[in-house]
């Protein structure tokens, strides 16, 4: 091979041009003799750091605030693309990271800005990459905090984060970081295009196409316009929009800033009055665990509700309340908050009108659903929050605000949209018949319980009493492929109940099926089709689709020992947000729930069921590691005691021959520093 063919060029003459040595910054660190005599060597290496990388040296020694954020891929100055990110939720967060910073210089201190990008679950959906998806949070969780203790003179943190995994791994992050002040900025949505299809419809026209509901060519221009403008998340209530409603509702955020429209003034202006709310907490000695508290996430789940917010926030609170050292929601508490609590939003994907995120921005977010909730006395608003008040106070200055009046004016204007019709007063949510937004339902097959988003089942298929009511011969699949092919082939049919078993944690990483809902929400006969299983749902998945089964298939759950042509009986109550899911006939014979039960008990584990082949290491680890915290429904967690703890007993009964036949440097540990 030729060297002008190969690896080193030699046409390209500038590389030549080299230095070994430079005249350094000019100026002197602003030491004391204190300094050098009692502060550590990485106080004093830092100052050199900042003024290396061009900060004066005269500043060089100020207070420092660390920015964490999800910033993917790389935009040129006129915002074209150099590199990708993985979507468009991260893609504008760079300006809020350098609008949050100016603001913090000028309050003259040092901004600090490290990052930990986040994948797309709807990039991934049908791929292997959702294997990794839900792993991703608890790995992203720990390297933000990784990040924020590896700067020790940080006085505060100001997260950044939009998306699905990335804004519950950093409300975990900084809830872990208790006795900092910590404040979160929520990346905002894009845009719905003027003619086309949202982002989660969108994700539909493979399905449609198969069952020639589009041409290729409709195809090909929905897919085109669907992300209409370049930054913030889905323009519908998933799990990235809810997870932004929550920040907010925990108080991390600043009252109306979840859902703000990307990469406009209002969205920069919200990073601007997020750095400076952040450096007022710590002048005032405020730290987050003043605003974490169980009041917090006792009104995230009351918001959550009201809402109509994803299911994927059932794993993602408990998981901030664990990193918070507080006591995580069980079963039974979101039971009785779904009971109490009407929805009250109007939105994408559970309507009834289908308005996209961006309006309830308009019609008053957070603080004016808050509003009505306080109003029904559904609320602690004596919860501290990152404005230094209390949620109350917050809502007193709300209701009066200019702020409140011009936006909701804003979407009459602009939308022809009247804001009490996206966020509705409790009187006419009732009289439009909007009800609950989860229900739990539990019986044979999910002993540990599970969720559907009743308020998405569509009230067509309800009876007169607004309870879903279904039995239907079990459809079962061990593989979402498997699942996907039977339904573009035409192989469902209405009346099935398709089990989707074995594609737990353990299986697939607990992997996203909204390939399945998103199929079956568009097809005319899909409403008449429910899904059982022990994964996880889109949070703009909408009918009677039934996840988060648990025990999981693989770990001995009931829902891995279904067999084809087994009857299969769904009742679900929106009002009393509860149900049953049983196993009451073998395609031989009827039976009780009771006889169900006992059946399942003797029945063996599907032998098709098993761990996805291509599931990584990674994922297996994570696995193991939350099933020992506790599952899904303790929000598939590290809880590091509990590990330990099942570790030693592990290791305690082991025999010394099974230790002998581990290989090499498994079950041993070195020598404990003293």
């Amino acid at each position: 091979m030729s060297d002008s063919s190969g690896a080193f060029d030699p046409a390209a003459q500038g590389i030549y041009q080299i230095q070994t040595r430079a005249p350094g910054p000019p100026g002197k660190l602003p030491l004391t003799e204190d300094m050098l005599i009692n502060h550590p060597s990485g106080d004093l290496f830092g100052l050199t750091q900042n003024v290396g990388m061009g900060w004066d040296p005269a500043g060089s020694n100020r207070k420092q605030f660390l920015i964490l954020s999800t910033q993917g891929g790389l935009r040129a100055p006129d915002g074209k693309p150099v590199a990708l990110g993985y979507h468009t939720g991260h893609w504008e967060i760079g300006l809020l990271v350098q609008a949050a910073a100016e603001e913090f210089r000028r309050l003259q201190v040092i901004p600090f800005a490290g990052f930990c990008s986040d994948p797309c679950d709807g990039r991934t959906q049908g791929t292997v990459g959702m294997f990794d998806s839900l792993p991703y949070r608890n790995d992203a969780a720990i390297v933000f905090r990784r990040l924020a203790r590896s700067l020790p003179l940080r006085a505060g943190v100001l997260g950044i984060a939009t998306c699905d995994k990335g804004l519950p791994a950093m409300m975990m992050a900084l809830a872990g970081l208790g006795d900092l002040p910590c404040a979160i900025v929520p990346g905002g949505v894009t845009l719905p295009p003027q003619a086309g299809e949202d982002a989660g419809t969108v994700q539909t026209i493979g399905t449609r196409y198969a069952h020639n509901l589009i041409s290729l060519s409709e195809a090909a221009e929905l897919g085109c316009r669907a992300c209409a403008s370049p930054g913030g998340g889905c323009q519908f209530l998933g799990t990235a929009a809810t997870s932004q409603v929550v920040s907010e509702a925990l108080g991390l955020s600043l009252p109306h800033s979840a859902l703000s429209p990307s990469g406009q003034p209002v969205w920069i202006h919200m990073a601007c009055r997020s750095a400076s709310a952040l450096y007022e907490l710590e002048e005032r000695g405020i730290a987050v665990r003043d605003i974490l508290t169980c009041a917090a996430v006792r009104n995230a789940m009351v918001v959550h509700a009201a809402f109509g917010g994803s299911t994927n926030l059932l794993l993602h609170i408990p998981a901030i309340a664990h990193a918070a050292k507080l006591r995580l929601p069980t079963l039974s508490d979101w039971i009785e908050v779904n009971q109490r609590v009407p929805r009250l939003v109007s939105v994408l994907p559970n309507g009834p009108v289908h308005h996209p995120t961006v309006r309830v921005f308009l019609a008053g977010g957070v603080p004016e659903v808050m509003l009505h909730l306080r109003g029904l006395s559904l609320l602690d608003t004596e919860a501290l929050t990152v404005t230094g008040k209390t949620l109350g106070e917050n809502l007193d200055e709300w209701e009066k605000s200019e702020r409140r009046r011009r936006f909701r004016e804003a979407l009459k204007t602009l939308d022809e949209v009247e804001p009490d019709d996206v966020i509705l007063p409790p009187y006419l949510a009732r009289a439009r018949g909007l009800t609950g937004t989860l229900a739990f339902p539990r019986g044979n097959l999910a002993p540990e319980g599970s969720v559907v988003k009743s308020t998405a089942i569509d009230p067509s298929v309800l009876d007169a009493d607004g309870v879903y009511r279904k039995e239907g011969r079990a459809r079962v699949f061990v593989s979402e492929k498997a699942a996907m092919s039977a339904i573009k082939q035409g192989n469902i049919r209405a009346g099935d109940v398709m089990i989707l078993a074995g594609v737990g944690p353990l299986g697939t990483g607990m992997e996203e099926t909204y390939q399945i809902t998103g199929a079956l929400k568009h097809l005319p006969f899909g409403k008449h089709v429910a899904l059982l299983t022990d994964a996880r749902f889109s949070g703009v998945s909408t009918g009677a689709c039934i996840g988060h089964i648990g025990p999981e298939g693989l770990a001995g759950g009931p829902i891995g020992k279904i067999l084809d042509g087994d009857v299969i009986r769904i009742v679900i109550n929106g009002r009393s947000a509860e149900g049953a899911v049983d196993l009451v006939g073998d395609g031989k014979q009827l039976f009780t729930p009771e006889a169900g039960c006992r059946i399942l008990a003797e029945r063996p584990p599907r032998p098709d069921l098993a761990t996805n082949p291509d599931l990584p290491a990674d994922t297996r680890l994570w696995a193991a590691l939350q099933l020992a915290s506790g599952g899904a429904w303790s929000g598939c967690v590290y809880d590091v005691d509990a590990i330990i703890a099942m570790f030693e007993s592990g290791r305690a009964a082991l025999q010394p021959s099974d230790l002998a036949k581990q290989k090499p440097g498994t079950l041993q540990r070195g020598p404990r520093e003293p």
